[in-house]
């Protein structure tokens, strides 16, 4: 199409608008469209109803309504707009890494198909051909020969890039089958993760983690699908749920380039300010603050927007029993409870979204990895006289395959993870970001289903 462009006559919305004098049709759209638009530009009357089969029309359609049909809703101002913001942010996330003042950042491909849960929470998609009975268990059946899964996260492959690479980052696809309808969740997600080499303290992974989104927001906020961003329509928009206007949004941006250090509390400090909320502030909770059950949503917010007054504030040195095998005992833990061991890792809590980046230190000693994989139900045993049976000797029997195990226990799928402890390592530590929740974080936008062009959550997975 082409025409002139004038300034608007006074009263109108925008300012130009484009008075055509030519159009040339370059790609069909629906036969009746076409035909209406050839009599308009004949200057013929149409009497039907143009357009009517097009399901995106000039009035506002609610998100429920375009998440019906997404390969069509990327069309709406807002969407595009998403899609453009989220190209430049991992742009400019790589240009962080690459700029680190503590050194340059290597980023790397993980497989996504693995052969273990390293959250340990079972919430898989297991892979198989579509050939494969779903019920075989015998590992001949398996294409792998062993049951594999798409990955929860790249974490423990990043260990073994980070071995000999140093510092290492990447964004990939993770994948969760949990079964939670919540504008907070997807079982498919990108995930930002990075394993730092010689850390030696929570500090050191908080300090990288407070560093990255402060510089990719100031790097984005720099460029002009930033600012289209914080100045874009926020009502009647269609696909546009946001819960913040664009003053607000401004000022969450200016918040997280504030200068201010954003506060470090340990887990059983906070504890202890939900139980004085809950005793002496009037604070009710669906579930009561309780040292050894971690922290619900509900507790997060609350931490976030009423005990530090709506700043970012890391929460460290969470309970051992509730966090994964692979982490290291904190500072914290010494000389404390010995009943209520704690481990050195960190949640970062946004105000509104709560956490969004969770990472720790890793246990790089081989007999205290061992033992934690023991105490998390991770090494298979095999009964002594079935071990006698088949042995040709005693000795051979009763003596363990590999170090630190005890005789009948075998490390399984994750004996090539200890191997990176068993043939040298060093104090390391790493971290994953919600890289969908952050996106939604900058935009205003509140549901997850919204921010990713093609959600995957539980009962959906449209195209």
């Amino acid at each position: 199409m082409s025409g002139i462009w004038k300034a608007c006559p006074p009263g109108k919305e925008q300012k130009h608008e484009l008075q055509a004098t030519a159009v040339r049709l370059v790609g069909e759209a629906d036969p009746e469209v076409s035909y209406a638009c050839e009599l308009l530009f004949l200057g013929m009357k149409y009497n039907g109803n143009l357009g009517q089969t097009y399901p995106i029309q000039k009035k506002y359609h609610s998100p429920d309504f375009l998440r019906q049909i997404p390969h069509l809703r990327l069309r709406t101002p807002f969407q595009s707009l998403l899609a453009r913001f989220r190209s430049e942010c991992i742009y400019q996330l790589g240009q962080t890494f690459r700029s680190h003042p503590h050194g340059h950042f290597v980023q790397v491909q993980p497989p996504l198909i693995t052969s273990s849960d390293c959250e340990g929470a079972g919430e898989t998609f297991t892979v198989v051909p579509q050939s494969t009975s779903p019920t075989s268990d015998k590992d001949a059946d398996h294409f792998f020969r062993s049951p594999k899964y798409l990955t929860v996260s790249s974490q423990l492959h990043l260990e073994a890039y980070a071995a000999e690479l140093g510092n290492v980052w990447t964004l990939s696809p993770t994948f969760r089958a949990e079964k939670s309808d919540t504008p907070r969740h997807l079982s498919e997600f990108y995930m930002l993760e990075a394993e730092v080499n010689f850390a030696n303290d929570v500090d050191t992974l908080t300090d990288l983690v407070e560093y990255l989104i402060r510089d990719l927001t100031r790097r984005v906020h720099d460029t002009p699908v930033g600012q289209e961003i914080l100045s874009a329509k926020r009502s009647g928009e269609s696909g546009s749920d946001s819960a913040e206007s664009g003053e607000g949004l401004r000022k969450r941006w200016d918040a997280l380039l504030s200068e201010s250090a954003w506060p470090r509390v340990t887990y059983t400090r906070v504890i202890e300010m939900l139980e004085d909320a809950v005793a002496n502030r009037g604070a009710s909770f669906t579930f009561p603050p309780v040292w050894s059950d971690g922290l619900q949503l509900e507790h997060e917010k609350y931490i976030v927007d009423h005990l530090f007054s709506g700043v970012p504030v890391f929460v460290t040195d969470y309970p051992k029993k509730v966090k994964p095998f692979y982490m290291a005992p904190s500072e914290a833990s010494a000389g404390s409870d010995p009943d209520k061991p704690t481990v050195a890792c960190f949640d970062l809590l946004l105000p509104e979204i709560s956490e969004v980046v969770g990472g720790s230190l890793r246990e790089h000693r081989l007999p205290e990895l061992i033992q934690n994989m023991r105490e998390h139900g991770l090494i298979k045993k095999t009964p002594l006289n079935n071990l006698a049976e088949n042995a040709t000797t005693e000795t051979a029997a009763a003596e363990p395959k590999y170090p630190s195990l005890l005789p009948g226990e075998d490390l399984g799928h994750l004996q090539w993870y200890a191997d990176l402890r068993r043939w040298g390592g060093a104090p390391h530590g790493g971290f994953g970001l919600g890289f969908d929740r952050l996106i939604g974080y900058l935009t205003g936008v509140v549901s997850l289903r919204d921010v990713v062009p093609f959600p995957r959550y539980f009962g959906r997975a449209d195209c």
